[in-house]
């Protein structure tokens, strides 16, 4: 089922995510909720804050992006990105290994607002996926970019805080134009 997407001014986007301890069927049902939500909305990733949902949990696929390319180390060794795609990350725990690396980012949560952000350009993750099991990997270009846009999301950290001070200060209206719009529809709520 494709669900509404959270728009910034919500206050759950501000919510660190509870861990999930188990995979339940809520749970799988969720996973499956998210992966069409994104598609539908022609994301790469998406955060259960981003439905609306404080918890440990973010959906990716980065497999539709060709020029933005994906690099995935699998146990020391390159492997396919696709192998791993589409992918859920539970309870991720997210480690720099590279340097820093400026690109553009956008979030379905801030339509149509893009900045360069400044991130390390490989990461190493550990999580767990959809079944409960360890998940290990290290990923460069946008993958990277992907898993900490979202674990961001997980712990109620935003895309407009990893800016420069002149990035913000230049979308600083349509932030606030967009943070207005979404107060004045959850009062209605």
């Amino acid at each position: 089922m494709v669900l509404p997407i959270v728009q910034y001014g919500s206050p759950v986007l501000r919510k660190k995510g509870a861990k999930i301890e188990k995979i339940t069927p809520e749970i799988k049902t969720l996973i499956a909720d998210m992966f069409e939500t994104m598609e539908a909305n022609h994301g790469v990733g998406l955060a259960a804050q981003q439905i609306g949902e404080a918890k440990q949990l973010t959906v990716i696929d980065v497999r539709a992006v060709t020029d933005r390319p994906s690099t995935l180390e699998l146990d020391g060794k390159p492997a396919e990105v696709a192998s791993i795609m589409p992918l859920v990350l539970i309870n991720p725990e997210v480690t720099p290994a590279g340097e820093m690396v400026k690109g553009g980012e956008g979030c379905l949560s801030f339509p149509e607002i893009y900045a360069d952000i400044s991130r390390p350009g490989i990461v190493d993750v550990k999580a767990l996926d959809a079944h409960g099991n360890p998940l290990a990997f290290r990923c460069g270009g946008l993958l990277a970019r992907a898993v900490q846009h979202e674990t961001d999301h997980l712990n109620g950290l935003l895309f407009i805080d990893r800016m420069d001070k002149k990035t913000k200060a230049e979308i600083q209206m349509d932030l606030d134009a967009l943070q207005a719009e979404t107060k004045a529809a959850l009062a209605k709520k």
